[in-house]
């Protein structure tokens, strides 16, 4: 059955949220948000543009995410894969989601706002590692903030070393990129040198 109605929606959902469900949501970041944000190395920052949505991931050596003041947050975008399909998003529709994790917590945390691209070199320089600066950074002006309870980390034994994947049983990069390219990109030579790649263009 199609739900195809908030009415029908609500139906299903007829309990209230608990007020702690919803006095958390705030409109700025608190000290006890800056904590979190402190913690988290990592980051998927969702956007919306013409041509569909985006979610990257966004990791980094400590916090991934700056803190200005409560209501501003400093993203710097670090050496990917060039597509800039956030950015382009960023630039067109100026609103985004973060969703942070935190390494061995069960406590995520989201941010919702509105963003803007930055190419100040003050501001550059000062989010450089090993002297490189990220080409650009992105300002957010937090609207919404609030933690999500850890149900979903729970669940999916996300820290537990009992469940994690052994990689020699995923598929790699390299057949991935040679099976959808036929064989004209990808393949063992791009297995074998990513890690030496990869060491040279982390920054």
């Amino acid at each position: 059955m199609s739900i195809d109605s908030i009415e029908r929606l609500e139906a299903i959902y007829r309990d209230a949220p608990t007020p702690a469900s919803t006095v958390k949501e705030i409109d700025h970041i608190s000290p006890e948000y800056a904590a979190l944000i402190a913690a988290s190395p990592f980051v998927a920052l969702a956007t919306a543009g013409p041509e569909g949505l985006d979610c990257s991931p966004r990791g980094d050596v400590g916090r991934v995410v700056q803190v200005l003041d409560p209501k501003t947050l400093l993203l710097p975008d670090r050496r990917g894969n060039n597509r800039i399909d956030s950015l382009r998003n960023i630039i067109r529709d100026a609103r985004v989601a973060l969703l942070f994790l935190i390494p061995g917590s069960g406590t995520t945390f989201r941010v919702n706002g509105r963003a803007r691209i930055t190419a100040d070199p003050e501001v550059l320089a000062s989010l450089a590692i090993q002297g490189q600066p990220p080409r650009t950074a992105i300002l957010i002006s937090v609207e919404t903030a609030y933690f999500q309870c850890a149900r979903a980390v729970i669940r999916a034994g996300l820290w537990d070393p009992a469940r994690y994947v052994d990689p020699s049983q995923l598929p790699t990069a390299g057949a991935i990129l040679a099976s959808v390219s036929a064989g004209e990109v990808g393949g063992r030579p791009y297995d074998e040198e990513w890690p030496e790649r990869a060491a040279k263009s982390l920054w």
